[in-house]
């Protein structure tokens, strides 16, 4: 059986850090912390867990402190998780049955991410990442914000889940470490530059963020995934400015890269939706059903399941086609069976079924 090191990097979690450390702590065989400048009861904490607690400089820079905190690991395997990801009872047997039957000559494990959870508790958003890598291979995080693991060789898919349950953030950290390596005449890369944009879309800096986006685009560097999601950013961007134009062509600008995944075909069905063009926009809608989402990358699920058979019923009820309709809220409401949107259309739909017969 392989033995794993857990590294995390932590500042001021002690709200937290019992609840993720509680959830891995009897399944790894060394736990490293290493705090960043923790000024609350954090470290205090974390000593009741393991003596192997490590300070780092803050430096502006998450790679630096992932990388030094994949230093301290001697074990076979280093596990990375963040002080807000949990592991349920169940996925906590998994990477149990997981440390048991992995392979050592694997060198880096996969796992889904739930990055964000609706208010029933259902998965809104997910993806996948290597949160188990071999030591010996020394992979090395890049990127001093929304850092990232390179890792190759022989690579393996696993059935772990790892939750992501925030409680609290800094919405504004990352925009000014970005700006801060602007200043300081950093060259940023395609993937810095994407990543620039998404926090000056969510600081509502839109022409700016549209403007960073064009440029990442224009690169022409980056993985076809984040292509798609700047074009539908920009989109997003322009639907603010109130440009519908600009938004449809920039939706459009994502089929050049990739076949529309669900997500684009729902956004474009949206945008027709809006316009009343109601059988260009059902078009879309079924199309975004058809469509398989990717296995890597980002999956927001809604753009998959319930969201485009709600859209499409209430597209039905505009066209007075009530049996579409009322099929289609049945589809949503196997999704979302609580969802007062959906019980309140399937309430409607009675009353204009009942009403015609």
């Amino acid at each position: 059986m392989v033995t794993i090191s857990l590294c995390m990097i932590v500042k001021n979690e002690e709200s937290i850090i019992e609840r993720c450390l509680d959830s891995v702590q009897h399944v790894v065989d060394e736990i490293n912390i290493i705090d960043t400048g923790s000024t609350d009861r954090t470290k205090e904490i974390v000593q009741n867990y393991t003596t192997r607690i490590f300070d780092f400089i803050w430096c502006d820079d998450f790679a630096k402190a992932r990388n030094f905190s994949f230093q301290q690991a001697t074990k076979d395997y280093t596990l990375w998780l963040d002080a807000d990801d949990v592991l349920t009872t169940e996925y906590q047997q998994k990477l149990l049955q997981l440390k048991k039957s992995l392979n050592p000559n694997i060198d880096a494990v996969s796992m889904d991410y739930y990055v964000q959870l609706d208010e029933d508790g259902e998965i809104e958003i997910s993806e996948k990442r290597y949160r188990l890598v071999k030591r010996s291979r020394n992979f090395q995080w890049q990127g001093a914000v929304h850092e990232f693991l390179h890792v190759k060789g022989k690579l393996f898919h696993s059935d772990v889940v790892i939750t992501h349950l925030p409680l609290k953030k800094d919405r504004d950290r990352n925009i000014q470490i970005y700006e801060r390596l602007m200043a300081a005449g950093h060259s940023f890369s395609a993937r810095e530059t994407f990543h620039y944009a998404n926090e000056l879309k969510s600081h509502q800096r839109f022409l700016e963020a549209i403007n960073h986006y064009n440029t990442f685009l224009d690169l022409d560097l980056g993985s076809a995934e984040d292509k798609i999601q700047a074009c539908l950013n920009v989109s997003d961007c322009y639907q603010h400015l109130r440009d519908s134009k600009q938004a449809i062509q920039s939706l459009l600008q994502s089929l050049l890269y990739e076949r529309p995944s669900p997500e684009t075909c729902c956004r474009i069905g949206h945008l027709f939706m809006e316009q009343f063009k109601n059988e260009t926009s059902i078009y879309w809608y079924s199309q975004a059903i058809q469509q398989s989402s990717t296995t890597l990358g980002t999956q927001r699920r809604a753009y998959s399941t319930w969201l485009p058979h709600l859209q499409l019923s209430k597209l039905y009820d505009r066209l007075g086609l009530y049996e579409n309709a009322h099929e289609h809220n049945e589809a949503a409401r196997r999704y979302k069976p609580n969802d007062k949107r959906i019980l309140d259309n399937e309430k409607y739909l009675y009353s204009r079924l009942n009403k015609g017969k």
